[in-house]
């Protein structure tokens, strides 16, 4: 089945968007590599499938809202004081949640198929806005989409303990996964007429309208209004 044109709204009602990182140094075996869900986001995709040229995604997470769900590895199992002092350390040591309390991704360019596409755009961490490419596609359950980051380069400096034997590595993996069965918002077109514009913007009319109106990438800046 095809993904139906149209505007999407996304989120933790219909999917999950987790972060895995991994363990480096002498020290690894003290460690754990965790595997981390954000549990308040949101984003909307304006779907083309006729043009993917003209489809555009936008995502905002809540910096503070990282959950560790799992923990393998390590000497000792991690208990919830463990969970508790990793997530108190996401926001006031490695992503400074306090002054930076949200993390955005726009897109810029669309390329592909449904079965296999890439979402170039940028990503904002912590101020810093860097280019990435998302991979995706849809299989016969869910559509899936993955993204590697170099912390380093939003200025992140990688957790480290035991004066530095114990490290995560500088490559943190993001990944989504949403359910296929979800359905454009009410109100959305199944067929859209779009020009992709510089600055991520596209002129969209609506049959047998005269005139047009403007979907500006900002209009995505913040789904939750």
């Amino acid at each position: 089945m095809a993904i139906a044109a149209g505007t999407y709204e996304l989120g933790p009602h219909v999917g999950r968007l987790l972060v895995k990182t991994s363990r480096t140094g002498l020290g690894a075996k003290a460690g754990h590599d965790l595997t981390i869900e954000v549990t308040r986001w949101r984003g909307r995709a304006l779907a083309d499938p006729a043009d993917p040229a003209s489809s555009m995604l936008a995502v905002d997470v809540h910096a503070d809202s990282f959950e560790v769900r799992e923990g393998p590895g390590g000497v000792k199992p991690l208990t919830d004081s463990d969970r508790a002092d990793i997530k108190q350390t996401i926001r006031e040591k490695i992503l400074h949640t306090a002054r930076h309390p949200t993390i955005t991704f726009r897109s810029r360019t669309v390329r592909g198929t449904a079965e296999s596409f890439a979402v170039e755009g940028v990503l904002t961490i912590m101020g810093a806005t860097r280019p990435i490419a998302v991979h995706g596609g849809v299989t016969d359950v869910r559509l899936r989409g993955t993204a590697t980051i170099v912390q380093s380069q939003w200025g992140i400096r990688p957790y480290s303990a035991f004066l530095g034997a114990l490290r995560l590595k500088d490559e943190v993996s993001w990944s989504s996964s949403t359910w296929r069965s979800f359905r454009p918002a009410q109100g959305s077109r199944r067929t859209l007429e779009e020009r992709a514009t510089r600055g991520n913007r596209a002129v969209l009319r609506r049959p047998g309208q005269r005139g047009s109106r403007r979907w500006r990438a900002d209009r995505l800046r913040s789904p939750h209004r």
